[in-house]
């Protein structure tokens, strides 16, 4: 039973650095706004926009977390639970296809070169990534198609929520080093390319979900 327990909370930790990598990798508003002001102000007013990015994206996982656990026990049989997790990887999918033909550098706006204060970084990229509360149907797929949520198990939820706040975190920080890195050599078609590398990212990981969800079903079945 404890070795049990500990392949479970192995499992949730693993699941939550998933999602928050995969929240906040695309190269929306704020990852952007992350990379000019890595570029113009140096690589801790980067970060500490990830960090501004890192709290909205934990509010709106509560919010849908919470708004999951009430009807996790109408999903709790085998066929719903499929359907939902098909329906997550296709929104997965579609997710990463929209990233990978998107042009992040279009409409985008310059990062001031005056720094401010760090806490005023932070706050501004919150404001930023809050104003986007379509994040909530990202997170819906997410949690679908991993099965995150536990109702009635608050510890393995804290755990899984703190997991996110560490792979949001873990992104900025390796984004902002290598940035930070190549700054010479860095030009608005270096966020087209890695808002590419992720796009093909997210739809090779979704279809590898999409495909082993589908044989799963058919090896119960069959």
């Amino acid at each position: 039973m404890p070795f049990e327990f500990h392949i479970d909370i192995l499992d949730i930790i693993f699941k939550g650095l998933v999602i928050g990598i995969l929240v906040s990798a695309p190269m929306g508003p704020v990852g952007i706004l992350c990379v000019q002001r890595t570029l113009n102000k140096g690589r801790w007013y980067g970060f500490a926009t990830g960090i501004g990015a890192t709290a909205s994206d934990l509010l709106y996982a509560l919010i849908t977390g919470f708004g999951m656990s009430f009807v996790m026990d109408l999903i709790n049989n085998a066929q719903t639970r499929f359907y939902l997790q098909i329906i997550g990887s296709i929104m997965l999918l579609v997710f990463g296809i929209f990233s990978y033909r998107s042009n992040p550098t279009k409409n985008m706006r310059k990062s001031g070169k005056k720094k401010g204060t760090l806490w005023h970084n932070t706050v501004t990229a919150f404001l930023v990534t809050f104003s986007n509360p379509l994040i909530i149907i990202l997170f819906m797929a997410l949690f679908a198609q991993l099965a995150f949520i536990v109702p009635d198990h608050p510890l393995d939820m804290l755990v899984g929520y703190l997991s996110i706040i560490g792979g949001a975190l873990l992104w900025w920080y390796g984004l902002t080093w290598l940035i930070d890195k190549i700054r010479n050599k860095f030009e608005d078609t270096g966020i087209i390319i890695i808002n590419k590398a992720i796009g093909s990212v997210v739809i090779v990981i979704s279809v590898i979900i999409l495909l082993g969800t589908v044989f799963n079903l058919f090896s119960i079945h069959y």
